[in-house]
């Protein structure tokens, strides 16, 4: 069960707070990010909010202080003297902001990976088009499990994250139908990742598995019971891991 700090919703015309509303399943786009540390950073931070603006106005909510406005939220609910380690959630729709903050924890090291078939609407955004996939969430631990994602065999992303799949020394992820997360986008900016059709069926080719994603960072996962795949090392995992180290080390504090 998560554990909220807070869980409030606005009016996005004049920033009125009204009863909370988490928005699944309206016609929206959220997006989540690791905020941590006293005074408090946020990972990616101006990422997540180029990319959120970004899918709205594809999703055609448009307002001419949009920015302003979530910024706005985003710093009525957050305080310098807090010691965070937690995921903020931001969540709009035509009338709507509504924001959480949940404490994040950490993935275990014995972490596995169950895949269902399932096929997301628009899944090149991170809309609220989303109980589907929290109905598998809420059944388990996700510090030791996620749920996959696949459709018509294809392996598409998990229920929280990036998929990346390594052997040989290289890095593969899926060719499309999978929103892709600014964890993801930070080691693709530095890292040669290849797309590939990946299927179920021939993950026993890869040594690695390792997912990316705000709420977990990176994962190696250790195993994949349906097709009894087991890693076989953890070599690159230690390296992706160091490299989002970085990342963290050189965060900026958060501008309120």
């Amino acid at each position: 069960m998560a554990t909220f700090l807070l869980k409030k919703s606005y009016q996005l015309k004049n920033l009125k707070e009204i009863k909370f509303k988490d928005l699944w399943e309206h016609h929206g786009i959220f997006t989540t990010m690791w905020i941590f540390g006293k005074p408090p950073k946020i990972l990616f931070f101006n990422n997540h909010i180029r990319k959120l603006i970004s899918s709205l106005v594809k999703y055609k909510i448009k307002n001419k202080f949009l920015k302003k406005n979530i910024v706005s939220v985003i710093n009525e609910n957050l305080s310098k003297k807090t010691n965070y380690n937690h995921l903020l959630r931001v969540a709009i729709n035509k009338d709507i902001i509504s924001i959480s903050l949940r404490k994040r924890f950490s993935p275990k090291l014995n972490f596995n990976l169950k895949f269902i078939n399932l096929k997301r609407d628009r899944p090149e955004y991170k809309n609220l088009k989303y109980k589907k996939i929290l109905s598998h969430l809420k059944k388990i631990d996700n510090t030791m499990s996620d749920i996959g994602i696949m459709n018509k065999g294809k392996v598409l992303e998990t229920g929280t994250s990036n998929l990346l799949f390594i052997k040989d020394k290289k890095v593969f992820t899926p060719k499309k139908n999978y929103y892709q997360g600014q964890t993801f986008k930070y080691f693709k900016s530095q890292i040669n990742i290849i797309k590939k059709d990946i299927y179920l069926n021939d993950l026993k080719e890869y040594d690695e598995i390792l997912l990316l994603g705000s709420g977990k960072g990176v994962v190696s996962v250790k195993k994949i019971e349906q097709i009894q795949w087991k890693r076989k090392s953890l070599r690159n995992y230690k390296i992706f891991f160091n490299r989002y180290k970085n990342a963290i080390k050189n965060c900026d504090k958060y501008k309120f």
